[in-house]
């Protein structure tokens, strides 16, 4: 039934940048979710999106998103953000992708910006890039959002994924731990799985493939 398995990278092969989202608000004394507020609000044109899309520099996206922290009320720059953005490699999710590799097509689509940590995965230290470098090296293909110049959930991401395998989406299982992600490749056809744990997304890639993947 299906042909490829196109995976997310940050939240999904590694570790969610939200958990260290919300260890900064609570050392700094943030509200909740503060951070992820920031980037929801005008999801389309704030400067968290056009750093992604690659249409301001890591200095301009200091500036702009520390304009948009202040204007809700409290100081946060960029570049601190930035800092946050780098998780830990899940030796589970690669063993999974490891063995779906053997038998189907595998991709990443990341929502990345450039200069902020090295490689697709934005490492934040040479042993995490050394991690980061040898998980990309399994892909087929790797689609990065500061490269390609549009971001998911815009569709056209998803279609350029199907395009570079030549498939049909119909044909592709997509994970990513952000629903609002999910939904547009839902609606071109592919079967979709929102990544809440490792665990979770593992027994659900193996009940629509049907093979062991731990």
């Amino acid at each position: 039934m299906y042909k490829a398995v196109l995976w997310d990278f940050g939240g999904v092969i590694t570790t969610s940048p939200f958990e260290a989202f919300s260890r900064f608000e609570k050392e700094n004394n943030l509200p909740t979710d503060f951070i992820r507020g920031i980037n929801s609000t005008n999801p389309d044109t704030n400067a968290w999106a056009q750093l992604e899309s690659n249409d301001i520099s890591t200095e301009e996206f200091d500036e702009k998103f520390a304009a948009e922290a202040h204007a809700k009320g409290h100081e946060v720059t960029g570049h601190q953000v930035l800092a946050l953005l780098s998780g830990n490699v899940r030796p589970e999710m690669v063993e999974a992708l490891r063995r779906i590799k053997t038998q189907y097509k595998v991709g990443c689509i990341t929502n990345n910006v450039k200069n902020a940590g090295k490689g697709p995965g934005m490492a934040s230290s040479n042993k995490k890039a050394e991690s980061v470098a040898e998980v990309m090296g399994m892909f087929d293909f790797i689609i990065e959002s500061s490269k390609a110049g549009i971001r998911k959930p815009n569709p056209k991401i998803y279609q350029m994924a199907c395009d570079e395998i030549n498939i049909e989406p119909k044909d592709a299982i997509f994970l990513d731990d952000l629903g609002i992600n999910l939904k547009p490749a839902k609606a071109l056809g592919m079967t979709t799985i929102k990544v809440l744990t490792a665990e979770q997304a593992i027994g659900e890639l193996e009940g629509l493939l049907n093979i062991e993947l731990r």
